[in-house]
């Protein structure tokens, strides 16, 4: 007789920059290509736009690093209204950026997606980046079919609360049809980690050398990345998780780990 659990690890939940491929430099550079399109004299080193990433959403970015700067009100309001604008060209510009780079996935994620998917995991996006970012990226890095890999593709621009907040979390678990407890959740960010957590996932991080110095105590598994077999895990990762790559086994015992009830029963 076949095992069933009782509440089975039946969802991957993904963010996607940073996540799936580091994207963070593409997004700056696009930034500023935006802000000369528009005859705007900004320039935002890495330094600053690591500072401006604890802010999520691109056109978030943009009006709070209007707001910090010391123009008057008329000049702030100005550059208010010119945002969306900014926003689209922006958009734009990543795309082309990507279409040109066709930026590698981070190690192991393609992988387990594959192994998820073949076993019946439904895999899922929950970002707060737009859906034409998602599909330039994806296209690119990923392949022209690869949106057929996911079971919902839930983007920042269907909420009214973008992370820390867990509202695309939640929409992304309506959507699927399952349970917080009944999934898992990869992100790269202190404030993604955030928002799977208050949404009830179990949530691995992978950051990036954008996210690296951000606190991530609340997650429950912290790695460098997901590993391959060409390009495994660090000596003190490949302990902690007890394989050289981190794959569905590795997922599926810390779900479990982290709720015992849903442990398989005859």
């Amino acid at each position: 007789m076949k095992t069933r659990n009782h509440i089975s690890l039946a969802a991957l939940i993904l963010d996607v920059d940073g996540t799936l491929a580091d994207t963070e430099e593409t997004h700056r550079r696009a930034f500023n290509a935006a802000f000369h399109a528009h005859s705007l004299d900004w320039v935002w080193s890495a330094d600053l736009y690591a500072d401006l990433l604890q802010v999520t959403g691109g056109k978030e970015r943009i009006g709070h690093y209007i707001d910090r700067l010391d123009i008057g009100p008329t000049a702030r309001a100005r550059l208010t209204d010119l945002i969306p604008l900014i926003h689209r060209t922006k958009t734009s510009m990543y795309a082309e950026l990507v279409r040109l780079g066709s930026m590698r996935p981070r190690p192991g994620i393609r992988r387990l997606i594959e192994e998820a998917r073949a076993a019946h995991v439904a895999v899922a996006i929950a970002s707060t980046t737009s859906s034409a970012n998602i599909d330039a990226l994806l296209t690119a890095s990923f392949g022209p079919d690869s949106l057929r890999w996911f079971s919902v593709v839930a983007t920042g621009d269907i909420v009214a609360r973008k992370k820390p907040a867990p509202d695309i979390y939640c929409t992304a678990l309506d959507s699927l049809g399952v349970s917080p407890q009944q999934a898992v959740a990869i992100e790269d960010s202190q404030i993604g980690v955030e928002a799977a957590k208050a949404a009830g996932l179990v949530t691995i991080a992978t950051p990036t050398r954008w996210t690296a110095a951000q606190d991530f105590t609340t997650a429950d598994l912290v790695l460098d990345s997901l590993g391959d077999p060409a390009d495994p895990l660090d000596e003190q990762d490949e302990r902690r998780i007890g394989a050289r790559y981190f794959g569905l086994r590795q997922l599926a015992a810390l779900h479990t780990s982290r709720h015992p009830h849903t442990r398989a029963t005859s």
